[in-house]
């Protein structure tokens, strides 16, 4: 086994002992982020009605026209996803998550996106 297939099974090992205590209500749904190495994604979801509020991703329409040739780096990405998940979740009525970082360790960009998404008053 390499290290890169020792990393995949760590992180979905991590993943499943973060998934045993979180759930998704009406009230509370849950925030769920998906990284790559070159993108980031974020979901709203309510694991009781097994329905998507929102997502945003950095391969969207609506973030590439925010984007429109900046150069920017993936932390400040991920700044913005998390904004926008923001205010289009309080569009939706929702105040209040639960984070779901699905393996990954709090740190870096998926920090960088539960905070801006916080700062944008959004609550967890």
């Amino acid at each position: 086994m390499n290290n890169s297939e020792r990393r995949l099974i760590e992180r979905k090992r991590r993943a499943e002992r973060v998934r045993k205590s979180i759930a998704g209500t009406p009230e509370r749904p849950r925030l769920c982020v998906r990284r790559s190495l070159n993108h980031i994604y974020a979901q709203i979801i309510d694991d009781q009605s097994r329905r998507t509020i929102v997502e945003v991703g950095s391969r969207g329409k609506e973030f590439a026209q925010k984007l429109a040739g900046k150069k920017v780096t993936k932390t400040e990405i991920s700044k913005m996803i998390g904004e926008m998940l923001a205010e289009q979740a309080k569009e939706k009525g929702v105040t209040a998550v639960v984070f779901d970082r699905k393996g990954y360790l709090f740190h870096g960009r998926v920090k960088a996106l539960a905070e801006a998404a916080r700062g944008k008053g959004l609550a967890f």
